[in-house]
């Protein structure tokens, strides 16, 4: 559709994720919020509603935008979040000469690093870094599905989708304004249920994921101390891995899941290393997320990385003027639809 027709349309942000759907209108110029809000979903139909058409999707996103709403909504135009851990996004370099062949390059690292045939996919990429010897690429790969179900779920709920992104790049898009995320930086954005992974170096660079998030915490520690699973959320948020006389036994609880965390990290940073030069260098480590609400995490993942961590907080950048604002404990949950929501129009034009 032409550019025109959106020049003056201000956009909304919808973030699916694997445990619910959230939405939220900003005004970028003053990260004003005019509206909000977000309705929990069942993961495994969420998992089959990406992956086969089914009406979950559509049912829960028109209750949502009916009954769920804190103010409200000024257009249909919508900037899309998509689940992180389902895209596949990563940079490679070519030489400068080899810029007529471009698509057959992106082709060759489809093949090699994607676990899925590429006629299964919707395969985008941009030149994000030129010098007179070599292009820098990112490349990013979604499911067919995955897109096709969300956008039908989308337009039977009203909403017309003009531009459509990974979540952590909606992530990203806060943190720059807020954490001094224009440094080098890995965004590790615990989830209920699933933790995403990126490089941040302009844009994101490269991404991974794995099946560990805050509700995993929760189990493990109520698991490993043998108490109910509210004592063991109790625990989480209020001791975590910080010192005291329950430490030693949370953090033997929560040490597989964090392995897992580190393993997955160490990998997008190895990947990271060797495609970029060697000035450029992983300068801090941001956690985000509901699962970041661990006290001593940071210092945590500080001393395993040996790299600067620290638990962001970009809640502060929004300003809700006189909407009430959600709950303490659920406002990490809407970083995402608020980075989603600020997309200028250059960006969907872009």
């Amino acid at each position: 559709m032409a550019k025109l027709f959106y020049t003056d349309k201000p956009v909304i942000g919808l973030d699916i994720s694997q445990t619910g759907i959230k939405v939220m209108a900003v005004n970028p110029k003053k990260w004003l919020v005019t509206g909000y809000g977000s309705i929990d979903l069942d993961p495994l139909k969420v998992q089959a509603s990406l992956d086969k058409e089914s009406d979950y999707l559509t049912e829960n996103l028109q209750n949502l935008l009916k009954n769920n709403l804190v103010g409200s909504l000024p257009s249909t135009h919508t900037v899309l979040g998509i689940p992180t851990g389902r895209t596949f996004s990563r940079t490679f370099t070519i030489p400068a000469s080899a810029e007529k062949t471009l698509r057959d390059a992106v082709e060759i690292e489809v093949d090699q690093y994607i676990p899925i045939p590429i006629n299964l996919l919707y395969v985008d990429y941009e030149i994000i870094q030129r010098t007179k010897d070599e292009l820098t690429i990112l490349m990013s790969a979604v499911p067919q599905s995955l897109i096709d179900n969300c956008l039908l779920a989308t337009k039977q709920a009203g909403l017309e989708v003009v531009l459509i992104e990974p979540g952590i790049s909606a992530v990203a898009r806060v943190l720059e304004a807020t954490e001094e995320a224009h440094l080098p930086t890995v965004i590790i954005d615990i989830g209920p249920a699933s933790t995403d992974i990126a490089v941040l170096d302009g844009s994101i660079r490269v991404t991974g994921g794995i099946g560990v998030g805050g509700n995993t915490f929760t189990l493990s520690i109520a698991k490993k101390l043998n108490v109910p699973l509210e004592n063991a959320h109790q625990l989480k948020v209020l001791n975590g891995l910080s010192t005291g006389p329950r430490q030693a036994k949370i953090l033997t609880a929560l040490k597989p899941n964090l392995d897992r965390i580190l393993t997955e990290t160490r990998k997008v940073i190895r990947y990271y290393n060797e495609r970029m030069t060697k000035e450029q260098k992983i300068e801090q480590v941001l956690v985000v997320g509901g699962g970041s609400n661990v006290p001593g995490i940071g210092d945590y993942f500080t001393s395993e990385l040996i790299l600067p961590a620290r638990v962001a907080n970009p809640w502060q950048k929004l300003d809700f003027g006189k909407l009430p604002q959600p709950a303490k404990q659920f406002r990490p949950r809407y970083i995402t639809v608020a980075g989603l929501a600020s997309v200028t129009p250059g960006r969907i034009w872009k």
